[in-house]
């Protein structure tokens, strides 16, 4: 079934963002973990790539080198440029349900697009953490 909405949590839009800042100019990658049911995508957490590779105008890891997990929803990256749109090369190297895209300056949730594995944009929301009143 095609991807209709993300749910993040927010602790998990708060750690995109703040993750992206601090890879600032280079761009930053993330693995997003979560469950898929009937079209909607909930983000729960992140995990940070094993040896990933940083650099001005991309940022990539081995998928081989990570262990078989069902909760692998997709990717995040940053955008240094501030487009939060994917380019050509994002497209084809899309990995899982969906991909994010933080765009410089990072500030908050409308600085992040959301796309399918075909690159269409899907829409989404931020709820608060199991934790957050």
């Amino acid at each position: 079934m095609p991807v209709q909405k993300v749910i993040f949590a927010s602790h998990v839009m708060d750690s995109l963002l703040t993750y992206s800042r601090m890879a600032y100019p280079n761009e930053g990658i993330l693995i997003l973990r979560g469950k898929s049911k009937k079209g909607v995508v909930e983000i729960t957490s992140v995990m940070v790539p094993p040896a990933a590779v940083h650099a001005h105008s991309y940022s990539s890891f081995n998928w081989f080198m990570l262990p078989v997990d069902m909760s692998y929803m997709g990717v995040a990256h940053s955008h240094p440029s501030g487009n939060a749109n994917p380019s050509h090369e994002d497209r084809l190297h899309s990995m899982g349900k969906i991909m994010v895209i933080m765009g410089y300056p990072y500030g908050d949730s409308s600085h992040v697009g959301v796309f399918d594995y075909n690159g269409n944009r899907v829409p989404f929301e931020v709820r608060p953490s199991a934790a957050e009143p």
